[in-house]
């Protein structure tokens, strides 16, 4: 728990509760009084004083209208084994205090966030293809493996890919949610929440009940490149959140990279836009280390990691093998290009997949 003192905590969340009150307008408050305990011991033509204050706002302050009560949220905090961490308190992440709006009150539940790593964050598609998923996660478990922390934001796909990556790579992993600390979304990933929770932390900004509101996502974003010394794009539309993110990166000063893909896919269009406008293309986890320039620190800790060598292939299987890759190929296809009937196609994959080299996917569709 952070070291704001007991008795100020819960003043920090009352004004955080503030309903209007955004991030700005707390840090001008607090430049002005000092701290939140003294914000509402002030008058309310005092209030009105504050650049960027709305009369209704101040008004909110000065009759202690609270989105929540906040006794009662510290206890609904305290039940969940949560806490909040205060802008001023020595446990704020130093990368946040960095950007331009910072949150004043993060809501944390995990682990304490060690201050003595460095941390990339690996964004994308929530509908990734199994190539991304795949590089998604080889590229976090190579950067756990050497030392360094992995930032995303828990969602289907990309995110859920690089916080098991992390974890598989015994890293320290920062989910940052775009809901309250309360609820698990998707529903779908209440068992990654849980190895997040052991293996690193869970930060929000949003108040206890906050459900999934589009809006929340963009906003959420910030926080995810202000923690990390650069952002990796691993697969993402033109149209996709992770490209916020990214531009949000730039606007903070870190670093972007992207992951290229297939040039006939869509999947991959936001990442081949971001290396045409200067981001650095890369492959795995030791070409974001040469970009931040972090390969001297960490060569002690080099990833000495190899994929295990396929099991042996014998005769047709090893041509049936060489036609899939990382992207689906139907079965009619492999046939086609093999000069293999159907059915004998069939058993050879089946086999494949008892070898576990190669993934049936719905509409016989077939991945590495």
């Amino acid at each position: 728990m952070g070291t704001t003192r007991n008795d100020n905590r819960l003043d920090w969340l009352a004004l955080h509760l503030i309903p209007g009150l955004g991030n700005m307008l707390f840090k001008n408050l607090l430049e002005k009084f000092g701290d939140p305990d003294e914000v509402f011991r002030a008058s309310l033509s005092e209030l009105l004083e504050v650049n960027g204050i709305r009369r209704e706002t101040a008004l909110r302050i000065v009759g202690k209208k609270f989105l929540s009560d906040p006794a009662t949220t510290l206890r609904t905090l305290e039940r969940l084994n949560a806490h909040i961490i205060t802008y001023k308190d020595p446990d704020y992440p130093a990368g946040l205090r960095e950007i331009y709006d910072p949150p004043m009150v993060l809501y944390a539940k995990g682990k304490g966030i060690p201050k003595n790593i460095t941390y990339l964050a690996v964004v994308g598609s929530r509908n990734p293809t199994p190539y991304g998923l795949g590089v998604a996660e080889k590229i976090a478990q190579g950067l756990a493996r050497r030392g360094l922390g992995v930032v995303s934001g828990m969602a289907r796909g990309i995110d859920s890919a690089a916080h098991w990556g992390c974890i598989n790579g015994k890293g320290f992993t920062l989910a940052v949610l775009g809901t309250g600390i309360d609820i698990v979304y998707p529903a779908s990933n209440r068992k990654l929440s849980y190895k997040v929770l052991d293996n690193g932390t869970i930060i929000t900004e949003f108040p206890l009940k906050t459900p999934p509101e589009p809006q929340n996502f963009p906003i959420r974003n910030r926080i995810i490149s202000g923690l990390s010394k650069g952002v990796v794009v691993v697969e993402a539309t033109k149209n996709s959140g992770s490209l916020i993110t990214a531009s949000l990166a730039l606007d903070q000063g870190r670093e972007v990279f992207a992951v290229p893909g297939s040039v006939n896919s869509f999947k991959s269009a936001g990442c081949h836009f971001l290396i045409k406008q200067g981001a650095q293309l890369i492959e795995n986890a030791d070409d974001v280390l040469e970009g931040l320039g972090l390969n001297f620190p960490y060569a002690a800790k080099a990833d000495t990691f190899r994929d295990p060598p396929p099991p042996s292939l014998q005769g047709q299987e090893e041509i049936i093998y060489s036609l899939v890759g990382d992207y689906p190929i139907h079965i009619d296809q492999i046939s086609r290009e093999s000069k293999m009937e159907p059915r004998e196609v069939s058993s050879i994959l089946m086999r494949l997949e008892l070898k576990g080299i190669v993934k049936q996917l719905p509409g016989k569709m077939f991945v590495r």
